[in-house]
C-alpha cells in the first residue's frame, strides 16, 4: 500500500472507487450538484484524480450528473426564493463552476416581467420595515438592496420609483 503526503496511507483503487460512488451518492441524494461541486467534495475525500475523473464521467453518462439541468434549477430556484436578478444569478453559476455557455442558456430563460416583478415584490416587502423614513433614505436603501442582488440601476431606480410613487428625478445625494 502506497502513502499519501503526510502519514495517511493511501487507499487500494477498489477502495478509491467505492468511496467515490458513496460519496457521490450521498452528496446527489441530498440535491442536484454541479460536476464541480462533486469534484470538489471527492478532492476533500482525497479521492486519486484519476478515479475521480472516471466516476464523474460515469455518472454524467449515466444522467446523474447535468450540469444545464443544474443550473436551470438552481436558476429558477433562487429567483423564486430569494429574487435575484440575473446579474447575480451569472455570479452564483461561475462560483459553481458551471460553463459560461451553459450559464448563459440557463440565464436565457429568465423572463424579464418575471424579473421585474421580483423586484417589485422585493421592494415592497423591504418597504414594510421602514415606514417613517425620509424618501430619499429609503430610495437609497431599497436601490441598494436590489443592487446587492444583482438588478441593474435603471431598473432599480424604476421599480423603487414605482413602488415609493416618487417622481422620476435624481437624487441630489446619489
Amino acid at each position: 500500500m502506497t502513502t499519501h503526503s503526510g502519514d495517511e496511507p493511501a487507499r487500494e483503487p477498489a477502495e478509491d472507487y467505492a468511496l467515490a460512488k458513496q460519496v457521490l451518492y450521498d452528496r446527489l441524494a441530498e440535491r442536484p450538484r454541479s460536476r464541480a461541486d462533486l469534484e470538489q467534495a471527492l478532492a476533500k475525500k482525497r479521492v486519486s484524480a484519476e478515479v475521480a475523473a472516471a466516476v464523474l464521467d460515469r455518472f454524467e453518462s449515466a444522467g446523474l450528473i447535468d450540469d444545464a439541468a443544474f443550473a436551470r434549477s438552481w436558476v429558477e430556484g433562487r429567483q423564486r426564493g430569494k429574487g435575484l436578478a440575473a446579474r447575480a444569478l451569472a455570479m452564483e453559476l461561475r462560483q459553481k463552476g458551471i460553463a459560461d455557455d451553459i450559464a448563459r442558456d440557463a440565464l436565457a430563460e429568465i423572463d424579464p416581467d418575471a424579473e421585474r416583478q421580483a423586484a417589485h415584490r422585493l421592494v415592497q416587502t423591504k418597504m414594510r420595515s421602514m415606514a417613517g423614513l425620509d424618501p430619499q433614505v429609503q430610495t437609497r436603501r431599497l436601490v441598494g438592496m436590489l443592487a446587492r442582488k444583482g438588478y441593474p440601476p435603471g431598473l432599480a431606480f424604476e421599480v423603487v420609483r414605482t413602488e415609493l410613487g416618487a417622481e422620476a428625478e435624481p437624487l441630489e445625494s446619489m
